[in-house]
């Protein structure tokens, strides 16, 4: 028997293909390069498959979002304290750019999505824990304003730290090690 070309691989699980390839795509190109057809071409399957999983481009970034939640919730509840809640936000979007793009991107997302939400509430819930824990003298007399004001400061050194905005002043410095002394600025303890 003859090929009239080469046979399209066979998944054992697709869905996990088709997020790989949309991770690479987005790490690559950006979210907006997705494709569910170019997504299908890559994962050799017909251009309707991956429908079967994510109905459509919109769901597909939802499932990354929520994967992203999801794995960075697991991340943060190995911290030890709120600045180690900073430093592990850091490495999250270091070693997950895509997904750290997709999650802060709520117009490419259905947000209502129960495992969107889900995911999204328990790595919030991980933040407010670690900040619960300082105590007010070292956070001030609001643990939400202090729990934005950590965010911030996680978020957007991770977001301009992708950005290569941070080359220069981090230099060959581990950004971590610089978050650490930045958190440290932030949250200490008021001397008399």
């Amino acid at each position: 028997m003859t090929s009239d070309g080469p046979r399209p691989y066979h998944h054992g699980d697709l869905r996990r293909a088709i997020l790989n390839a949309a991770l690479d795509v987005i790490s690559a190109d950006g979210p907006s390069a997705l494709s569910l057809r170019d997504l299908a071409r890559r994962a050799g399957v017909s251009h309707a498959a991956p429908a079967h999983h994510f109905k459509d481009r919109t769901g597909l970034l939802t499932a990354i979002a929520a994967e992203g939640y999801a794995l960075l919730a697991a991340t943060l509840s190995e911290a030890a304290d709120l600045k180690d809640v900073g430093v592990r936000y850091v490495r999250f979007a270091r070693e997950h750019p895509a997904h750290f793009q997709v999650m802060f991107t709520p117009e490419l997302l259905r947000t209502n999505d129960l495992e969107l939400t889900t995911a999204r509430a328990l790595a919030g819930e991980h933040l407010r824990t670690a900040v619960s824990a300082v105590p007010p003298e070292g956070r001030g007399v609001d643990p939400r304003l202090a729990g934005v004001a950590a965010w911030s400061l996680a978020h957007g050194f991770a977001t301009l730290l992708l950005g290569h905005n941070l080359d220069d002043p981090v230099g060959d410095q581990d950004p971590e090690e610089v978050f650490r002394t930045l958190s440290e600025m932030l949250f200490r303890p008021k001397s008399a």
